[in-house]
């Protein structure tokens, strides 16, 4: 890029690039003429570097750099194009930084640190980590080796190019040799050990970082706070965001979303709906994805209310619901048994244009099956064949589930569904419902099912079995497949001994599978007595305390009255909800009442 040489000849500076036609801008255009005023011979190199240096126009400062390239004798005269190159950083111009560097070499000014430094920073600003690591990678080649400010940005830079290994060996390097590592590396080093799933990796950036003084900006509170979500941690969510307030800042939209997640995954529901109405006040818009995060969560939790209004206010936002949408709010009435509300939201689903997936078709059957609408519930499955969809084991769980609560006499239509769905669970449950094959047969084939299935559908679908068992007075079936489930581990520790107590643990039973396990154990008590073995002072039974989401219904409230029904000396822990104790006296004497044998109510 050259002057015109008639404006040379006059000593004049151009106001116009007449390659590029950009102008400068007036106080640019001031600080030019006024410095051109200064006796050229008596202007010094420290005056260019100064008035470059002050300058945020590119075009305008490769013009000075020409012109007083034209009028001085530097010395370093690496140092004015470095000063050039960091106006080219200020407007992220990566593109003319790379071809002031070329012509840097053309003219012989040998590059010193403050170039790459320079060069390295504005890529990084670029949002262009790869070309941050390949100028990095270039240094040695120019004789040069990288200090301390270098190597920090380049932890940054190695990170968001994807090169974790190296990134993190910097870090190390960093830490034992204690540079100086700005708050953007700092944040990037925690978005690093998030991904890597390192959780414990974030926090301990986190305390470094304000242990030597950094402070954290919001992309490093957003970075972290995202990390606690994806690690399920929401009470350090809570601690982050309160230090982050407490700091001055003030939540963006990024936190919002992050806590939104936190809160979401982990179902902290009161707290991701404080978020979700706090961000309503602002007037911050929710994405698709957030809604139905908080849709998903009230699904779990069983906010049906509050799923309603998030749904209404959704749609007058103008975001448009999608087919998850949909299915949590299906699942939401499913699992309240409102028929006629999951149907209608199926209908708005095919309006929007979404056909049904097998979530949607599982809660639906879920539904027909609570209110015992069996043939809707045979006529759901076979439209899930039509559609071409294959049934999974969540949905013959589903299925299985429905059977738990359907009259006798309509149980052979589901079983011909279930038939379809998983041969083996089909031939098992048919074995059930007949009362065919003798009890070696009907384990083994209970075997090989649980052999075929995924180990986190086992225990529902024995839990499932049991019941069945229970709802056909089946007695030692279901005695029998208990002691499969205990054998096959898919039951752990639901008994437990110590000197001075012995107890049942039931929480993660079923009714069914809990009654069973419960008449099991009374007998194994009768035979300790029988067989001369000392009781300790306490007997528990444990039911645990939490109700059915969906329902006010929980384990320990139909325990208490079967308790009575059996006439059995156990009563609730005042101090410890959930627990049913009595003493070894009272269970005694109880036994020795009861010698004949115990049924499952």
């Amino acid at each position: 890029m050259q002057m015109s040489n008639t404006l040379m000849e006059k000593g004049e500076l151009p106001l116009q690039n007449p390659t590029s036609g950009s102008i400068p801008t007036a106080p640019e255009r001031h600080s030019l003429r006024k410095d051109h005023m200064i006796l050229g011979g008596r202007m010094i190199e420290q005056d260019a570097v100064v008035i470059i240096n002050n300058m945020s126009n590119p075009e305008t400062a490769l013009l000075a750099l020409r012109y007083f390239g034209e009028r001085l004798n530097f010395d370093k005269e690496v140092i004015i194009y470095n000063v050039t190159m960091k106006v080219f950083r200020k407007c992220k111009d990566l593109d003319k930084a790379e071809k002031l560097f070329e012509e840097m070499l053309e003219r012989g000014v040998k590059p010193d640190n403050a170039t790459f430094s320079t060069i390295l920073s504005c890529a990084r600003m670029s949002n262009l980590p790869d070309k941050a690591v390949e100028w990095f990678e270039k240094m040695p080649s120019f004789g040069l080796s990288p200090d301390d400010v270098t190597y920090s940005a380049m932890i940054d830079a190695y990170g968001r190019a994807g090169d974790i290994e190296k990134a993190l060996s910097l870090y190390d390097r960093a830490r034992t040799e204690k540079w100086r590592i700005d708050a953007v590396t700092f944040s990037t080093l925690i978005k690093i050990y998030g991904m890597s799933g390192n959780f414990d990796g974030c926090l301990n950036v986190y305390e470094e970082m304000k242990a030597v003084g950094a402070k954290p900006n919001m992309v490093t509170y957003n970075t972290l706070l995202d990390a606690m979500g994806r690690a399920k941690r929401p009470w350090q969510a809570k601690k982050i965001y309160k230090e982050m307030i407490n700091n001055g800042f003030t939540p963006s939209f990024g936190t919002y979303a992050s806590l939104l997640r936190a809160y979401g995954r982990a179902r902290y529901g009161e707290d991701a709906l404080i978020v979700y109405r706090e961000m309503k006040e602002k007037g911050i818009d929710l994405t698709a994805v957030l809604y139905n995060t908080l849709l998903a969560m009230c699904a779990d939790l069983g906010y049906v209310n509050e799923a309603v209004e998030i749904f209404e206010e959704m749609k007058s936002s103008g975001t448009n619901p999608d087919s998850w949408t949909f299915s949590s709010l299906i699942t939401i009435f499913s699992c309240s048994a409102e028929v006629s509300k999951a149907e209608n939201m199926l209908n708005e689903m095919l309006e929007a244009g979404f056909e049904p997936n097998i979530f949607v078709l599982t809660s639906l059957i879920q539904c027909y099956g609570k209110s015992q609408r069996t043939d809707d519930v045979v006529r759901t499955f076979n439209q899930l064949l039509e559609l071409g969809i294959t049934p999974d084991d969540r949905f013959c769980g589903c299925l299985l589930n429905v059977m738990t609560q359907t009259p006798k006499e309509e149980l052979s239509k589901l079983a011909e569904c279930i038939e379809k769905a998983n041969s083996k669970l089909g031939f098992v449950v048919k074995l059930l419902i007949a009362e065919k094959g003798s009890e070696g047969n009907f384990k083994n084939e209970a075997a090989e099912l649980f052999d075929s299935i995924g180990s986190d559908v086992k225990k529902a679908f024995c839990n499932c079995l049991i019941d069945l068992c229970v709802n056909l007075d089946m007695l030692e079936r279901a005695c029998d497949l208990l002691d499969l489930g205990l054998k096959l581990e898919i039951y752990k520790d639901l008994q437990s001994k110590s000197s001075n107590q012995w107890s049942l643990h039931l929480k993660s039973l079923s009714l069914g599978a809990a009654l069973t396990a419960l008449h099991v154990w009374i007998n194994d008590l009768s035979k300790a007595v029988e067989s001369g073995e000392n009781l300790p002072a306490l007997l528990g039974i444990n039911t645990g305390h939490g109700k059915h989401k969906y329902s006010d219904k929980g384990l320990a409230g139909v325990f208490e009255s079967h308790l009575k029904e059996l006439n059995a000396p156990f009563h609730e822990d005042p101090d410890k909800v959930g627990w049913f104790l009595t003493t070894k006296i009272a269970a005694e004497s109880w036994l020795e009442s009861r010698k004949s044998n115990i049924s499952v109510a």
